[in-house]
């Protein structure tokens, strides 16, 4: 498990209500829940939040990967004022409630490009990373394997497309998921140069709790 540096812990140490919001966001089938999966194992300073989805689960698809509701349920949190961000994503919603992480954690947040948009507006010092998948025959060949049609899969590298051209222009951190420890490693060194201050560009102003 990598060790979270000291600077970091000095930081936790005197100012424990400053919590950075890290967005994992790309297109279907780059492996956006494992990588978040294997952050959250190496660093205990990540808190990972659920999101909620309307969608049914796929065939194998574990429990906890989502909050799963049905539309009624959805449109009363939506109501309350619940969501940090939600979207419409291929006909299904999703949304992040939002979060209370515990003390002296930073939230991660494992959702789509429109939901990471939104929490920028919110939060433009929240740091996105954008992953995407080596090509759109492995992107295509993944979302086979979890359980999504031929037409599913078709439709979702389409919209990948978009969304990597978007995403790119949203971030400048871009992690090509080819070869699982290596993009976990990737990213995990950019959120640390990030917490480090290795990132901020000069003069930038220090970035705020949630």
């Amino acid at each position: 498990m990598a060790s979270i540096s000291a600077k970091h812990c000095w930081r936790r140490r005197t100012r424990p209500d400053l919590q950075l919001i890290v967005i994992i966001s790309g297109p279907g089938g780059t492996g956006k829940g494992t990588v978040a999966a294997r952050l959250v194992e190496r660093d205990p300073s990540l808190w990972l939040s659920r999101s909620w989805t309307t969608r049914p689960p796929r065939p194998g698809e574990a429990r906890d990967a989502y909050t799963f509701v049905d539309d009624a349920r959805f449109d009363t949190a939506l109501a309350a004022g619940e969501f940090l961000e939600w979207a419409e994503f291929l006909g299904h919603r999703y949304g992040t409630p939002k979060p209370a992480p515990p003390p002296g954690t930073d939230v991660l947040l494992e959702i789509e490009l429109q939901g990471a948009r939104q929490v920028l507006e919110r939060h433009p010092d929240a740091l996105l990373i954008l992953l995407v998948p080596p090509s759109s025959e492995v992107q295509a060949e993944r979302l086979r394997a979890r359980g999504d049609s031929e037409e599913e899969a078709a439709r979702r590298v389409e919209k990948g497309r978009l969304e990597e051209r978007e995403g790119r222009a949203l971030t400048p951190y871009v992690v090509v998921n080819d070869d699982l420890d290596r993009a976990v490693a990737e990213v995990a060194g950019i959120l640390e140069r990030h917490r480090s201050g290795a990132e901020a560009e000069p003069g930038a102003e220090p970035r705020k709790g949630i």
